[in-house]
């Protein structure tokens, strides 16, 4: 189940995007088991900054991603990954199991090495790049905001 799906065919000038989705989403095997995990989850476990790391790293493969033609409809997809990785995975416990088997960035390279495979891939415009980091700078203070207001909700 969460056994690596290898990505096919990736393009030799994305190897070091597929090594990197690899470090945060498969890096790391439970013994006796299929189910593989990366830097993703464990930085999920540092309570507050983890996540936002988690989400800043993910983003950062994003913006990586756009620069090697991704469309903005591909980029949309990216995005909601990381957001649905970076909202759940705030959550004690279940955002961490979540995390094992949903590997966010590994769904994105996927996405865009078949968008690549596929000859859509094209040079984005220097706009579409500054919007995406927006976005994500926005995510990763509202993830920010949320685990202030829980800390406050514990401890008031």
């Amino acid at each position: 189940m969460s056994k690596p799906e290898p990505i096919p065919q990736v393009p030799p000038e994305l190897e070091y995007l597929d090594k990197a989705t690899r470090w945060l989403d498969t890096r790391f095997r439970i013994p006796g088991t299929n189910i593989r995990f990366g830097f993703d989850v464990l930085l999920g476990l540092i309570p507050g900054a983890g996540d936002a790391i988690s989400l800043l790293l993910s983003g950062g493969l994003v913006v990586v991603m756009a620069r090697h033609g991704a469309s903005f409809g591909v980029l949309v997809r990216m995005l909601f990954n990381i957001l649905l990785d970076a909202l759940l995975g705030t959550i004690p416990i279940a955002g961490d199991v979540f995390d094992v088997f949903y590997k966010a960035n590994r769904k994105n390279l996927r996405l865009l090495v078949e968008h690549y495979e596929a000859g859509r891939a094209r040079s984005n415009l220097f706009v579409m790049v500054l919007l995406l980091f927006v976005v994500v700078l926005l995510l990763f203070g509202m993830v920010l905001f949320l685990i202030w207001q829980l800390f406050q909700l514990l401890f008031s």
